[in-house]
C-alpha cells in the first residue's frame, strides 16, 4: 500500500487543486454574473463585480423568446438522442473484436484507427461533405450524424477497456454454451460500463458543441443545433453581452445536467484506468 502523504504536502496539494479549479470556476462565475446583471450595472469593470444588484431574469426571457431557442435546444437533443447511443454501440463494435478475437491483420488495423486520431477534423471536412452530397444528405439530421459515428478515440478506450476483463469470464460463458455475440452482449459489454459512461459523456459533449460540420452540411435554419443557433443570437443581439450570456448559461444546463447523472459511473472509468 502506498504512503499517505505528510500533512504539509496534502495541504500544499489541495492548494494546488484549487487554484487549477479556480482557473475553470471563474469564467463561469462571469458569464452566470453577466446573465444576470441589470442595465445599471455595468459588466466590464475593473475590480470586476461578480455580485449583481439585484439579480434579473430578464436577458433570459429575451434570449428565450427572441430566437427560436426551444427550436434549437430540441434539435441537439436530438441529435444527441441519434448519435450518442449509435456512436457507443459501433465503437464497442469495433473495438471488442480488436481486444479478444484473433485474426490476421489486427494490429495493422488498429494502428489505422488509431492513424486518424493525429487528423485534424478540418481536413476531413471536404472529403465528408462530398460524400454526403453524393448521398444527398445535405441539409438533413441524417447528413451531421453518420459522419461522426465512428471515432478512433472510441475505439482505442474500449479497446482497452476490453482487454483488462479477465479471459476467464469469457472462457467460463463459452462453457455455459454462449456464441461470440452472446459473449460480447451479456459479458463483456456490462464489464465495460463504467468505461462506456465516460465515452458517452465525451460524446455528448462533443455533439452539444459541434459548430463547424453542422455549419457545413445545414443550410436551413430551422435545422440548426444550439451551437450555431447562439451564433445567430449573436448576429440578433450584435453587442448585447448580456442576453448571449444568458442564452449561453441555458446551453450550459442540459451538459452539466449529464454530466452530474454520469459523474458517479465517470469516477469509476476513471478509477479503472488509473488501476489498468
Amino acid at each position: 500500500m502506498s504512503k499517505p502523504l505528510p500533512s504539509r504536502t496534502r495541504v500544499l496539494f489541495y492548494l494546488l487543486l484549487s487554484a487549477v479549479s479556480l482557473v475553470f470556476v471563474v469564467p463561469f462565475l462571469i458569464l452566470l454574473s453577466t446573465a444576470v446583471k441589470p442595465l445599471s450595472q455595468p459588466i466590464f469593470s475593473f475590480p470586476p463585480q461578480l455580485v449583481p444588484l439585484p439579480p434579473v431574469l430578464d436577458w433570459f426571457i429575451e434570449a428565450w423568446t427572441q430566437i427560436s431557442f426551444p427550436r434549437y435546444l430540441w434539435n441537439s437533443i436530438l441529435l444527441e438522442l441519434l448519435t450518442v447511443p449509435a456512436y457507443l454501440l459501433i465503437s464497442a463494435l469495433a473495438a471488442y473484436p480488436l481486444a479478444r478475437l484473433q485474426f490476421r491483420g489486427k494490429r495493422l488495423v488498429f494502428g489505422l484507427i488509431v492513424s486518424t486520431m493525429f487528423l485534424p477534423g478540418e481536413v476531413m471536412l471536404v472529403p465528408r461533405f462530398l460524400v454526403v452530397s453524393q448521398l444527398g444528405m445535405v441539409d438533413t439530421f441524417a447528413g451531421v450524424v453518420l459522419p461522426g459515428l465512428m471515432s478512433a478515440f472510441g475505439v482505442f478506450l474500449l479497446r482497452q477497456a476490453f482487454e483488462q476483463i479477465p479471459r476467464e469470464l469469457f472462457e467460463a460463458g463459452r462453457m455455459d454454451g454462449c456464441n461470440q455475440w452472446q459473449v460480447f452482449w451479456r459479458i463483456a459489454l456490462p464489464q465495460v460500463k463504467p468505461t462506456m459512461a465516460t465515452l458517452a459523456i465525451f460524446a455528448f459533449i462533443s455533439v452539444w458543441n459541434n459548430f463547424i460540420w453542422p455549419l457545413v452540411v445545414l443550410k436551413t435554419d430551422t435545422n440548426y443545433p444550439l451551437a450555431l443557433g447562439l451564433a445567430y443570437l449573436a448576429g440578433v443581439f450584435g453587442d448585447d453581452q448580456r442576453s448571449l450570456a444568458a442564452g449561453t448559461v441555458m446551453a450550459l444546463v442540459p451538459v452539466v445536467a449529464f454530466f452530474i447523472a454520469m459523474q458517479r459511473h465517470f469516477i469509476e472509468g476513471m478509477k479503472g484506468s488509473v488501476k489498468g
